[in-house]
């Protein structure tokens, strides 16, 4: 059974920092590649990074960059993103996914499995 859990979601004031983890089971992590997704309310779901499957290609989108960094542990099997000076744009339902494939793709039409989501929420 494949299993992604995210954790490390919650509140924080803008400028702040938060981590999130996405701990694998089930699957041939090492193989995937890995994104981050986010959805708010109203709005599409996003696509906000993605990394290769060996960590050597990362994709992150324009209103992110500088700010979030993903980054993997193949022998955790686990994805994290690192989100640094938080604005208030940045609440949203936060979800992994693991890709069919091993390299990076923004498309969520080809990721094969989700996570449950974690909160984020900022705070002006």
């Amino acid at each position: 059974q494949v299993q992604l859990v995210e954790s490390g979601g919650g509140l924080v004031q803008a400028g702040g920092s938060l981590g999130l983890s996405c701990v694998t089971s089930g699957l041939p992590f090492s193989t995937k590649a890995m994104g981050w997704f986010r959805q708010a309310p109203g709005k599409e779901r996003e696509c906000i990074a993605s990394i290769s499957w060996r960590g050597s290609s990362v994709y992150s989108t324009d209103s992110v960059k500088g700010r979030f960094t993903i980054s993997r542990d193949n022998a955790k099997n686990t994805v994290y993103l690192q989100m640094n000076n938080l604005k208030p744009d940045d609440t949203a339902l936060y979800y992994c996914a693991a890709s069919q494939g091993p390299f990076t793709t923004t498309d969520p039409n080809l990721y094969t499995y989700w996570g449950q989501g974690t909160q984020v929420t900022v705070s002006s």
